[in-house]
């Protein structure tokens, strides 16, 4: 009777299991995460290999991007306009031809958005890199030539101009994806606080410190704007150092200017990536 009685009792629980299951909509069930993810050559991959078949030629996007490292852990359907070069203004103008605004990628139903951008609006970061370069050759890697000549012009640009653009394009982000989680990377170190590598990246000693504050201000602009629009911040400061370009191969995740394998030179590499997707992942709670 017992036996009877405990088999009678597993049969309803197993019917009452099932008819609770068919009421669940399949949709809150298997759905997978609405994802877009936005951004600029950071954030595109650029330079590492293989290229995107699917993407702009002239985006560089590449198929080892944090996006798709993110997309491919958590199952999530991404929608990728990524690309190399992009600024600010590119969020609502087209970039090229090809390449329409941004923000037209976003909906009303988005649940998640990434990004890195503002590093190439004013041509602060690839400037400092070019001026700070060509500086350093010309003292054989002494003193400190760039900071003399440009002074806190680098970082005056990043306050006044890219700090207010990139407010304005996160509040944009929000308007078009009201429900969606909005995450804004920093940018991985490029060079090491004090000491740095003149055969790699040809910055002049005194300079070393000086490109690493231009830089820090810019992630601290990403930040602030961050903070300003209720826009989740992927702090990669801590988590970055002393995997900068001046470290061995297979410890840096960027790129130095010589010596690198990336065709796209101060950019992250695969590793690189794969970390920016770890940190992203960490501190948006995403599995």
């Amino acid at each position: 009777m017992r036996r009877r009685t405990l088999t009678s009792v597993l049969a309803a629980a197993a019917v009452a299991a099932s008819l609770v299951a068919a009421a669940v909509p399949t949709s809150q069930a298997s759905t997978p995460l609405r994802y877009v993810a936005l951004g600029d050559s950071y954030s595109a991959a650029s330079g590492v290999l293989p290229v995107d078949p699917a993407a702009p030629v002239n985006c560089l996007r590449s198929t080892r991007n944090y996006p798709k490292v993110i997309a491919a852990k958590t199952g999530a359907s991404l929608v990728d306009v990524t690309c190399g070069a992009a600024e600010t203004q590119h969020y609502t103008t087209a970039q090229y031809p090809n390449v329409p605004p941004q923000l037209d990628a976003l909906r009303k139903d988005t649940q998640l958005v990434t990004m890195t951008i503002g590093g190439n609006d004013s041509g602060v970061f690839i400037n400092t890199i070019l001026e700070c370069g060509a500086a350093g050759i010309s003292t054989l890697g002494q003193g400190s030539p760039c900071k003399d000549k440009y002074g806190s012009s680098f970082q005056d640009t990043l306050r006044t101009k890219t700090y207010p653009a990139l407010v304005k394009t996160l509040k944009a982000v929000h308007a078009k994806a009201p429900k969606a989680k909005v995450a804004i990377l920093s940018y991985p170190w490029i060079m090491p606080a004090t000491v740095g590598c003149f055969d790699k990246m040809p910055i002049a000693t005194g300079d070393v410190p000086y490109v690493r504050g231009i830089q820090a201000t810019l992630n601290d602009a990403v930040r602030r704007a961050a903070a300003a629009t209720g826009t989740s911040y992927v702090d990669l400061n801590k988590v970055s150092n002393a995997h900068d370009a001046c470290k061995p191969l297979g410890v840096r995740w960027v790129e130095p200017v010589l010596q690198g394998t990336n065709p796209v030179i101060v950019h992250p590499n695969a590793l690189g990536e794969s970390a920016m997707a770890a940190q992203t992942m960490k501190v948006l709670g995403l599995s």
